[in-house]
C-alpha cells in the first residue's frame, strides 16, 4: 500500500536549527533514512517545500479565481516536505514515518493514498 508521510514543522524553529551547527547532523540523518528507505525498495519519492512564505492558495467561487499569498490557514507548524513510500501495511508506514529526522522536532502525518480501483469502504 502507498503512503504519503507529510513532514510537519515550524519554520521558525527549523531556520533556527539550520543555522545551527546541529544542521549538518541533520541532512546526514535526512540522507542516510533517505538511502535506507531507498535500498529497501519502500520510497517512491518525497522532497522538501519551500517555506509558506513563498505559497500562494487558489480558489474558485462562483467561476471566479482568486489567490492569495501564503497557507490557508495559520498553523504552527507547517508542511516542509514530504515522503511517499510503499509499505506493506500501517505499521510499517508509521516505522518508516518514525525514522524521519523530523519526527524529533515536528510531526509526521501518514496518510495512505486512496485507490480508485476498489469501491470506498
Amino acid at each position: 500500500m502507498k503512503y504519503l508521510l507529510l513532514i510537519y514543522q515550524n519554520e521558525a524553529e527549523l531556520g533556527t536549527l539550520m543555522q545551527s551547527p546541529a544542521a549538518a547532523d541533520v541532512m546526514a540523518g535526512y540522507r542516510a533514512f533517505t538511502e535506507r528507505i531507498t535500498t529497501s525498495g519502500e520510497n517512491l519519492g518525497g522532497e522538501a517545500l519551500e517555506n509558506t512564505s513563498m505559497a500562494t492558495c487558489v480558489r474558485v467561487r462562483e467561476g471566479k479565481v482568486s489567490t492569495t499569498d501564503g497557507p490557508f490557514a495559520e498553523t504552527r507548524e507547517a508542511l516542509g516536505g514530504y515522503y511517499l513510500v510503499e509499505a506493506k501495511d500501517l505499521d510499517r508506514a508509521i516505522e518508516i514515518a518514525s525514522e524521519i529526522p523530523s519526527a524529533r522536532y515536528g510531526t509526521i502525518e501518514v496518510r495512505p493514498l486512496m485507490i480508485w480501483d476498489k469501491p470506498p469502504e
